[in-house]
């Protein structure tokens, strides 16, 4: 399984500065970077006074300058709000400047502020990216020149003048919350799925509803789902004890749930509560997230393995619900004492570890009996000494 974080990125409103929000946003994919994750995605947006990124394009080419290994994607790009050429242009650019670590992520807009201020009815907005979808894959995978026109745009025409490195292309997902709208897409053009806070518990399954959709559309039009290509998103907070991480979470889980309950808009991922406690068991009972150990975080992992069926992926949602120093640490624990569970590694070094511990075994018995033969030994022959000297006067 792959780990990493799905960066939106929400800001706490406690004496905020954002030259040092994004300062801290560059600095946490860096340390992802340094400590093995593999991938984040930077989302999008323009209101809201939160979530700080306006170009995901430009922030991703900014921290690929600053890492080595990690994939960077969008996280997502608001497809309805761009021409479609003028998105696949940039991306294959993106995936040229990072030598392949460039993934693309699809989705319709999340913030109803944002259409507004262009003029975009946000009822339209998913069938707008399911149009311009098919569009983009168009400019991305095809040679043909592409004529198309909308409300929002007209092509003549179009087509990139570059192939994108990665062949035949880069990653492109598309994200979903409960509405099919995402799955649908993404079984269309056999692209990757993105379920954002899909992992709550209730009447529906939404896990199941996605891949279900997934399925049925792959069918229709002849592509392959793939499961390790699908990522689950959903916020956490592990800290050495429970205790640590409920106090840690105090400095900025009001300000996550408040923004999303009464500006962001997403019903479908709406935090439950009004006080912290509240909050903390909605997180934790819910089936969201987590907010307690790595162990906890384990326990979580393994029971969306079971209620997916399988999954590529565990991003996990970027917030500020704890302060920098604390929110480091969350994730070296993470990747210290969760990600290795699912990675492979462990069994390796335990296995490592038995052999060492076994072959020690031997070779401790071994040199318990090689020195109770020499004890012996020496025994004998001290007895033989003293027998050869009898009882000589001043001897002993």
């Amino acid at each position: 399984m792959r780990f990493g974080i799905f960066m939106a990125p929400f800001h706490t409103a406690q004496g905020q500065n954002p030259v040092t929000a994004l300062a801290r946003d560059v600095a946490t994919l860096q340390q992802l970077d340094e400590l093995g994750y593999d991938e984040a995605w930077i989302g999008e947006h323009h209101s809201g006074g939160s979530e700080l990124i306006a170009s995901p394009e430009i922030f991703i080419a900014h921290v690929a300058a600053r890492t080595t290994h990690i994939k960077l994607g969008t996280g997502v790009l608001s497809l309805p709000y761009h021409n479609p050429l003028w998105v696949a242009d940039r991306a294959i650019l993106l995936d040229h400047l990072t030598r392949g670590r460039f993934m693309l992520g699809l989705g319709p807009g999340s913030l109803p502020t944002d259409a507004a201020m262009i003029g975009i009815d946000p009822v339209s907005q998913r069938a707008a990216l399911e149009e311009d979808t098919d569009v983009l894959i168009q400019l991305l995978t095809g040679d043909e020149p592409v004529t198309r026109k909308t409300d929002r745009y007209q092509l003549v025409e179009a087509r990139c003048q570059l192939r994108p490195y990665s062949t035949p292309c880069f990653e492109v997902g598309v994200a979903a919350i409960a509405s099919p709208s995402g799955p649908r897409i993404a079984g269309k053009h056999g692209l990757a799925l993105l379920s954002i806070g899909a992992t709550l518990t209730g009447d529906l399954d939404l896990l199941a509803a996605h891949w279900d959709v997934m399925e049925e559309r792959a069918r229709q039009f002849g592509t392959t789902p793939d499961r390790a290509a699908w990522r689950l998103v959903g916020p956490v907070h592990v800290a050495e004890t429970k205790e640590q991480a409920y106090e840690d979470v105090a400095y900025g889980l009001d300000d996550w749930c408040r923004y999303l309950q009464y500006e962001a808009a997403v019903p479908h991922f709406e935090p439950g509560g009004s006080t912290l406690k509240e909050r903390i068991d909605w997180i934790n009972e819910s089936g969201v997230g987590v907010i307690g150990t790595p162990d906890d975080a384990i326990r979580h992992i393994r029971q969306l393995q079971e209620q997916s069926r399988g999954f590529g992926c565990y991003l996990m949602m970027a917030h500020e619900w704890a302060r920098p120093d604390a929110t480091r640490r969350h994730y070296e624990l993470f990747a210290q004492q969760v990600a290795p569970h699912f990675q492979g590694s462990l069994e390796r070094l335990d296995a490592a570890r038995a052999l060492a511990a076994g072959r020690r075994k031997v070779l401790y018995q071994r040199m318990g009996d090689a020195l109770d033969e020499a004890r012996t030994r020496h025994d004998a022959e001290r007895a033989a000494r003293a027998d050869g000297l009898g009882d000589v006067p001043g001897r002993g």
